[in-house]
This record gives C-alpha cells, sequence and structure tokens, in this order.
C-alpha cells in the first residue's frame, strides 16, 4: 500500500528537540552572501526556545491546600477552637485592622485568632497598601471622627493609658496596621488618612509570646497582641487580654512541638553577641543597630 506523506510548504514548522539542528535545505547549507551559516550554538538556543514555549501549553494542575476550618483558618488538623472563647467576646471598642496584602496569605499569621475571639460587627479587616476616601469611604469617616485612635508608636504618640484618663472623648474605635515593621511604616506615612485619628502607643514591659517570629526588639508585639492589650485597657478588663493570648500561646506550643525553633529578637542577639550576619555597611542600617543594642533592657 502506497503511503502518503503530507505536504509541507517551506515556511511550515518543523517539530525538534533542544539541543539537536533541524535538518536544512541546499538553500540553508550554502554560505550567505554577506555572513556565514548560522553558528550550532545559535541554532541550539533557538531550539531551546522553541521547545520551552511549548511548556506553557501543558496543563498545570492547581496545587493542593490542606483543608482549612472555618472559624480559625487553621488546617483542620491542627484546628485551635479548642483555645477560643466559646462566645465572641462581648466589647463596645470597634477594631480596625489594616492588613499588608503580604500578610493575608502567611501561615502563622495572628489576625484570624483575633477575628475569631471577636464580634464580626465589632473587628473589620482592610487589606491593602494605599487608602483614600474615593477607595474607602466608610475608612475615610472613621478616620475623621474625634473618638478614633490610631496605634502605632513614634514621638507624637501618647500613652494609651494615660490619654483615656484625660480624654474629654472616650475612644470608641482603635486601628492597627498588621505587617512586618517596615510594611507597617510605609501604609502609616504614605496613607494621610492615617494620621487624622489620635495616634497612641503601649507602654507596656511584656515580652511578645510570638516566639516562633523573630521581632526587631524584645518589647515589639505581634497584632494579635497589641489588639489584646489596647481592648483590655480601653474595655477596663484583663480577662480580655488573657482570653485574646490563648489560642496564639496554643498556636506557638504547637509548632514548637514540631520543630519550630524560638526565634530570638535582633535586639537580644546584638545585646549577646549572637547576631549571625556581618554588621551592615549602611550608615543609616548601622545606627539601627547601634540603637538596639545601646536600648534599655527591660
Amino acid at each position: 500500500m502506497e503511503q502518503h506523506q503530507e505536504a509541507r510548504t517551506p515556511g511550515d514548522p518543523v517539530a525538534w528537540l533542544p539541543g539537536t539542528l533541524r535538518s536544512q535545505t541546499p538553500e540553508e547549507e550554502e554560505p550567505r552572501v554577506g555572513g556565514s551559516a548560522p553558528a550550532a550554538s545559535v541554532l541550539d538556543a533557538e531550539a531551546y526556545g522553541a521547545s520551552a514555549d511549548g511548556l506553557w501549553e501543558l496543563p498545570v494542575e492547581p496545587a493542593e491546600r490542606r483543608p482549612e476550618c472555618s472559624h480559625c483558618s487553621r488546617p483542620q488538623k491542627v484546628c485551635l477552637c479548642p483555645f477560643l472563647p466559646a462566645h465572641p467576646l462581648h466589647i463596645s471598642t470597634y477594631l480596625y485592622i489594616i492588613q499588608h496584602p503580604a500578610e493575608e496569605n502567611k501561615v502563622l499569621r495572628t489576625v484570624p485568632l483575633l477575628a475569631a475571639c471577636l464580634p464580626k460587627d465589632k473587628c473589620k479587616i482592610k487589606i491593602g497598601r494605599r487608602f483614600s476616601e474615593e477607595r474607602d469611604p466608610e475608612l475615610s469617616t472613621i478616620c475623621r471622627k474625634s473618638d478614633t485612635l490610631i496605634l502605632y508608636p513614634g514621638a507624637e504618640a501618647a500613652n494609651l493609658e494615660e490619654f483615656i484618663l484625660d480624654s474629654p472623648v472616650y475612644p470608641s474605635t482603635i486601628i492597627i496596621i498588621d505587617g512586618t515593621w517596615s510594611q507597617a511604616k510605609d501604609i502609616f506615612y504614605k496613607n494621610s488618612l492615617f494620621r487624622l485619628p489620635k495616634q497612641v502607643q503601649l507602654k507596656t514591659s511584656i515580652s511578645s509570646q510570638y516566639v516562633i517570629r523573630a521581632q526587631p526588639t524584645n518589647r515589639c508585639l505581634s497584632t494579635l497582641e497589641c489588639a489584646a492589650v489596647a481592648l483590655s485597657i480601653l474595655e477596663k478588663n484583663n480577662y480580655i487580654q488573657e482570653t485574646l493570648l490563648r489560642p496564639l500561646q496554643a498556636l506557638c506550643s504547637f509548632q514548637l512541638q514540631h520543630g519550630a525553633q524560638i526565634r530570638l529578637s535582633k535586639e537580644h542577639l546584638l545585646k549577646n553577641g549572637l547576631y549571625p550576619k556581618p554588621m551592615p555597611k549602611n550608615k543609616r542600617k548601622l545606627r539601627k543597630m547601634e540603637l538596639l543594642m545601646n536600648s534599655v533592657k527591660i
């Protein structure tokens, strides 16, 4: 039986493997006017590129995520719901969490645990880096109210405990930024809305119990811990702090039992000669290191 070969024009593409040369026509084998024939390395590169392009057409299976608990947002096998309050805590303060987008998908984030302990209408999470009156009218209105506070440390920040004693208007809302220190700084200073509320900070001697993530100093607290201390002050109820810290303690305990290491603060490592990296040459960064080393121990 006669075999029929499909006709192909010179311009038709040919499937070939990377690292092999295409079969050349007599015209391609002849030296070109004004130059030599293509080098083998160039043809190899073209071959690899053509083959790699085909990889984009392969079907990609989505990565399987472990089933999560709908309440605490932890994987079901390590659900922390037994450590949450049976019912949301009764509070009168409204809490707004401004969360950097990079924090949203972190496995060991604390905001879901915080939100699971509080009434949904009292704890609102806003995700983003830039906010304005046009993009978020609700947040703009909150920031302009005289009874709204924003928790962010600094020279202009008042001590929260002292402020509520002298303030003619008792605070009804507090805003907390969730992210690394550099992310929080970027959000605070590049959003004019967040400089409208009264700026406050916590004067506390407690050390962070979030020991599975490194902190810049011994006094730096996680978002959940900041909220726990601030709400207990505003609500004048220490039970709130104890209740909010319970799931965080359980999270850290579980991680340590399964191979996680206690992460000492950069301040502790520097003061005790344990910092593993060379000191930075950048003067600004070096100054920050020196301030950490010379800070008062608590």
